[in-house]
């Protein structure tokens, strides 16, 4: 983030550059088209209505979803095409709220499992609109997803529950690293895995029309192929580790935590009012410390308490006074949204709008 932080701003705060959201957005929906593909953005990393409106005005298809409660917010706030792109396990009260999610909106829900597929067919089974399901496959990342010549049984499985199969999909997490060449191999292992997938479900005369994959490190790897969705997230605001690995510049970060100077014990260190509770914890191996200061390019955040930020700076830099308001780019923004009640967002340093972020917390 490039731009000026608001004078008086209460911190910490979240902050959005609404001209970078704006133009990240229409950057990824221009190329999704240009090379062909559907565009359903992961909202996990936003949470928020506002910026949700802007993606679909934007062409996105519809949006991804991690949660069920995700998906609750977001149809509260107008949004009638959902993907719950997670392999659902269901206990009664997330079969009753599925269920009536079902009845308002288009929902295409994960699977990747014969058990699962049948309580997706029970809770669903006489909904007001026809259920789509996407069979999970693991493209190379080995977290969740089957292996793509066994997504044909998931997908059997889910037909014989009474649920519409329509395709499958991906997460290539494995392209999350340093290395271009690392992205480029994960987006072609994705290809791979999602096309031997989708052959299995054809195999057995079942529909497989919609072939998603993509991430923001690997969205930029894209060619010609099996894969025709693409589900990116971060891209909306980008952080520290996409930075770091290269997908993005620091004329693309559209968001930053806002903290105050709150101490200065050292000529090379200064601490601010920000701490896990706002940044979040989360660290990677291609970033050092626990955030990037865009005034401050070689500092490293080398401590960070709950409501505090330790920052060091190289020999010979000379640090912010007490009170100095700091923007501090998260190493993975998911999280700081995640904590967040709200957004506060700017143009040209000046506070423009507050946005709620409605589906914070809605982890279930």
């Amino acid at each position: 983030m490039t731009t000026p932080l608001p004078d008086g701003l209460p911190s910490p705060a979240l902050v959005v550059d609404l001209d970078v959201l704006d133009r990240n957005i229409a950057r990824m929906a221009e190329a999704s088209r240009a090379h062909g593909f559907a565009l359903r953005p992961h909202a996990k990393s936003h949470k928020c209505p506002q910026i949700a409106e802007r993606q679909l005005r934007s062409g996105a298809r519809g949006l991804s979803v991690a949660t069920i409660g995700e998906a609750e917010a977001l149809a509260r706030s107008g949004v009638d095409d959902l993907f719950v792109a997670y392999p659902v396990w269901l206990d009664a009260d997330k079969a009753r709220r599925l269920r009536r999610l079902a009845d308002d909106v288009a929902l295409r829900v994960g699977v990747e499992s014969v058990e699962g597929a049948r309580r997706l067919g029970d809770a669903l089974r006489g909904s007001a609109r026809t259920v789509e399901v996407l069979v999970e496959v693991d493209s190379g990342v080995h977290r969740t997803g089957v292996l793509p010549d066994a997504a044909g049984e998931i997908g059997k499985a889910a037909d014989d529950a009474g649920l519409r199969v329509v395709g499958v999909f991906t997460f290539p997490g494995h392209g999350y690293a340093h290395d271009p060449t690392a992205r480029e191999r994960a987006a072609r292992d994705e290809e791979r895995a999602l096309s031997e997938a989708a052959g299995s479900l054809r195999h057995l005369g079942l529909g497989a029309h919609v072939v998603s994959g993509g991430s923001t490190p690997t969205a930029g790897q894209w060619q010609p192929g099996p894969v025709n969705e693409l589900r990116p997230g971060v891209y909306v605001f980008n952080d520290a580790l996409q930075l770091a690995i290269g997908t993005c510049d620091v004329s693309d970060l559209a968001l930053a935590a806002a903290g105050t100077v709150v101490s200065v014990p050292a000529p090379d260190r200064f601490v601010l009012d920000l701490g896990s509770k706002v940044l979040g914890a989360d660290t990677s191996p291609w970033v050092t410390g626990h955030g990037y200061l865009p005034a401050f390019p070689q500092a490293t955040i080398t401590g960070l308490w709950e409501h505090h930020a330790i920052v060091h700076l190289p020999e010979g830099v000379r640090g912010p006074h007490l009170g100095a308001l700091i923007a501090v780019v998260p190493n993975h923004v998911c999280t700081p949204v995640n904590l967040a009640d709200e957004l506060v967002v700017v143009r040209e340093g000046e506070v423009v709008d507050r946005w709620a972020v409605t589906a914070r917390g809605a982890n279930t």
